[in-house]
């Protein structure tokens, strides 16, 4: 099958530093890299990479056909990429020496998709396929609701969080993947906790401690974390999330498919950067982790 993503395409520029920046603080950064980004091309080169066909649909500007040529290079189906005269998307990103990070995210052209253009993309799929969202393009709503009416299994990505967003598309999910920290602010403002939410699949993720699987029914399911050592934890959500799609593609149970995801996260966070050093399938089943 398909996996079909309305995604957003950055440029990571990543800073290293020596501690996050307080309010007010100016910080010289020890050194700068660009990688191909934004969590929707993150989740695409992860499905890719991990065995599944992956069709993006998204927008860059006219500064970034190297980011839509990069994907193709990771396997994408780049077709539904539209360019528009908006310029791409960004993020500045800070890296200190634990791996934590901080974001600042310009949309860009990840906010310039209209609904006839995933109108046109989502014609392709067939009922089965995996429709997957994040919070970092618009038009969301409309492609949950199109996604849902098609007999799509539509997934989404919680990140950046907001509630509104995730209460306006709740109706059509299928599949809800979301932090700790998020599943309590959803709470405060729903009522609900993630199990009693009215999605079938709820992962929530718990850093460094793992996640948990939710499906209605039936009791959550507790996966712990590989321990390795941290140098950057950026993309390693995004990389859980796509292979965790890839595996439900593939037709692996879901306790399987997240297991597989641990491992891939794992991995991801002793590597720094983004889309360009997501770990392929075999690194993944080859990586020696405790």
């Amino acid at each position: 099958m398909t996996i079909w993503n309305l995604g957003s395409i950055n440029a990571d520029m990543v800073y290293g530093l020596p501690h996050l920046p307080a309010a007010g603080e100016t910080l010289a950064a020890d050194g700068l890299e660009r990688f191909l980004g934004g969590k929707g091309a993150n989740m695409s080169v992860a499905g890719s990479r991990a065995g599944s066909r992956v069709s993006h649909i998204g927008a860059v500007g006219p500064d970034g056909r190297w980011a839509k040529d990069r994907l193709t290079e990771y396997g994408v189906d780049t077709r539904f990429i539209a360019e528009v005269d908006v310029p791409t998307g960004h993020a500045i990103i800070g890296v200190d020496a634990q791996g934590e990070n901080l974001i600042i995210l310009y949309p860009g052209a990840n906010h310039a998709l209209d609904s006839a253009q995933i109108g046109q993309a989502l014609a392709s799929a067939n009922t089965g396929d995996i429709l997957v969202l994040q919070n970092e393009t618009n038009a969301q709503v409309e492609a949950a609701r199109l996604g849902h009416e098609l007999g799509l299994t539509v997934c989404y990505a919680a990140a950046p969080f907001q509630a509104q967003s995730v209460q306006e598309v709740l109706p059509y999910l299928d599949f809800l993947i979301l932090n700790e920290v998020e599943a309590e602010q959803l709470q405060q403002e729903t009522g609900l906790d993630a199990a009693e939410l009215p999605v079938r699949h709820v992962i929530v993720t718990l850093g460094s401690k793992g996640a948990r699987y939710l499906q209605q029914g039936c009791d959550p399911v507790e996966f712990a974390a590989h321990k390795v050592q941290a140098v950057d934890t950026t993309g390693a959500g995004d990389t859980f999330t796509g292979y965790v799609l890839a595996g439900m593609d593939r037709g692996m149970p879901m306790e399987q498919a997240i297991l597989q995801a641990n491992r891939a996260a794992a991995l991801m966070v002793t590597r720094h950067g983004t889309a360009d050093v997501i770990p392929d399938l075999r690194e993944v089943r080859d990586a020696q982790l405790d």
